[in-house]
C-alpha cells in the first residue's frame, strides 16, 4: 500500500479523532486508520461499568458506524505495526505489509501493566482494556463467583463495584491507604473507600500482590503482603497501564521520564511528518506551560483532533484543561486538574452526600473534583485554565 496522505496508527479515540479532523481541516489526501484489535474505534469507559454489568452490548459501543468513515473517505484497516522508519516515512505491519505515508499520527495508546509476581499469566488472572477483555471477564463473573481485584485506580474501583453488581464476592487490593490517595489526597480517598465498602467490596489497603498459584482443580489462590491469602476464581489485574510506545522507542524517538512520547502542543515529535497523542504521548501543554502525561478519554480525543487539524495543514494546539469522569457504583465523581501534582487541598461539602475537592499548588488551583456538584467543576476548570487562586 502506498500514497497515503496521511496513516493514523491506533484504533482508540485519538486516532478516530486525528481521521475525522484531517478531514474537518480540508484535509484531502488519502487516509488509513489501522486498528490493532480489528475493531472500529468505540468508546472505553462502559468497559468496567456498563458493558462489564451487562447493561451494554458490544454494538452498542462504536464511536460512529461505517456510513461516517465511507463518507470522509476514511479506509479503516485491522492490522498491528511491527516497524517504523521515520525517515523513509513508513511502517510494517506484522503481516509484512508495508504503507508509505506523508504523514504519521501516533495513537497507540496504552497497554494493561502485569506485576512481576508468579502467577500473573495464569489463564484465570484477567486485565481488562478492551471489549474482549472485558466480554471474557463478564462471561466468567457469574454471581457467586470469587473475584479479586488488584488495584485501586479508577478501572480497579469502577470494575469491583460493577462485578458486585453482577453478585459477584471481590476482595480489592490496594497498596495505597485508600483509592486514588496519591492522585487525590487522604480524604477523598476515604470517600471512595467508604463507596466501595457500602458496595460490599471487601477491600485490603497498604497491601500488594505477592503471587497468585494454581490450585490442582481447585481456585486459584491469591497470595498477599497483609492478611493471609484469599480463594479466587477470577483475579483482574487493574495496576495500573504503560504507554504503547515501543513502535516510537524502536524506531529512536524521544521518549519521556514514563516513557511517553515526547511531543509539542501542536502533537509534532521530532521527526518531520510524525506526530503523537493520546495515552502514547507525553505533550506540551499549551496554557499550562509544560509537558503533561494525560491518560483520559477526553483528551484523546482533544489531542487527536489537534493532530489531525496539524496534519491537514491548519493551525492548533493543546489546550484544554484535562480531566475526566469516573462512576463507581451509581456515583460519579468529575475531575480535572493538570495531573502532576499539588500542595493543597480542600473539601467542601454540600449535603446529601455531594462535595468538591479543590487542589492548590503554590496557592494557585490546579485542580477541581465533584460529586453532585456540576457547577463547581464547570467553574475549577475554568480556575484551572487562568491560573486563577484556589477558592
Amino acid at each position: 500500500m502506498s500514497d497515503v496522505g496521511l496513516l493514523v496508527v491506533g484504533g482508540g479515540p485519538a486516532g478516530h479523532s486525528a481521521a475525522g479532523a484531517y478531514r474537518d481541516a480540508g484535509g484531502t489526501d488519502r487516509v488509513v486508520l489501522l486498528s490493532a484489535e480489528g475493531r472500529a474505534p468505540y468508546l472505553r469507559p462502559p468497559l468496567s461499568k456498563d458493558l462489564l454489568r451487562g447493561e451494554t452490548e458490544p454494538g452498542d459501543l462504536p464511536l460512529a458506524d461505517g456510513s461516517w468513515y465511507a463518507r470522509r473517505g476514511i479506509e479503516l484497516r485491522p492490522g498491528r505495526a511491527a516497524a517504523l522508519d521515520p525517515e523513509g516515512r513508513r511502517v510494517t505491519l506484522e503481516d509484512g505489509a508495508t504503507i508509505a505515508y506523508a504523514t504519521c499520527v501516533l495513537a497507540t495508546g496504552a497497554e494493561p501493566v502485569r506485576p512481576p509476581v508468579d502467577g500473573a499469566e495464569l489463564d484465570g488472572v484477567r486485565v481488562l482494556r478492551t471489549v474482549d477483555h472485558a466480554l471474557a471477564l463478564r462471561e466468567r463473573a457469574k454471581p457467586g463467583t470469587r473475584v479479586v481485584v488488584v488495584g485501586s485506580g479508577f478501572i480497579g474501583c469502577e470494575a469491583a463495584a460493577s462485578l458486585r453488581a453482577r453478585g459477584c464476592a471481590v476482595a480489592l487490593l490496594s497498596e495505597d491507604p485508600a483509592p486514588q490517595v496519591p492522585r487525590l489526597g487522604p480524604e477523598v480517598g476515604a470517600r471512595l473507600a467508604a463507596w466501595l465498602d457500602e458496595a460490599g467490596v471487601e477491600a485490603r489497603y497498604e497491601t500488594s500482590l505477592a503471587a497468585v498459584h494454581n490450585g490442582a482443580g481447585g481456585p486459584l489462590r491469591v497470595e498477599a503482603s497483609r492478611g493471609g491469602a484469599l480463594d479466587a476464581d477470577l483475579v483482574l489485574l487493574a495496576a495500573g497501564v504503560r504507554p504503547g510506545s515501543d513502535l516510537a522507542r524502536d524506531a529512536g524517538l524521544a521518549l519521556g521520564e514514563g516513557d511517553e512520547v515526547l511531543a509539542q502542543s501542536t502533537m509534532r515529535t521530532g521527526a518531520d511528518g510524525l506526530l503523537a497523542c493520546g495515552d502514547c504521548s507525553r505533550a506540551r501543554h499549551a496554557v499550562a506551560g509544560r509537558p503533561l502525561h494525560v491518560e483520559h478519554w477526553g483528551d484523546a480525543l482533544a489531542q487527536g483532533e489537534v493532530a489531525g487539524t496539524v496534519a491537514a495543514g491548519g493551525e492548533a494546539e493543546w489546550r484544554t484543561v484535562p480531566g475526566f469522569w469516573s462512576t463507581i457504583g451509581e456515583r460519579t465523581l468529575k475531575y480535572a486538574a493538570w495531573g502532576d501534582g499539588f500542595d493543597e487541598v480542600r473539601v467542601r461539602e454540600h449535603g446529601d452526600g455531594a462535595f468538591s475537592a479543590w487542589y492548590g499548588a503554590g496557592g494557585v488551583c490546579v485542580g477541581v473534583l465533584s460529586h453532585g456538584r456540576d457547577e463547581d467543576y464547570d467553574a475549577g476548570r475554568d480556575r484551572i485554565e487562568r491560573g486563577a487562586r484556589l477558592p
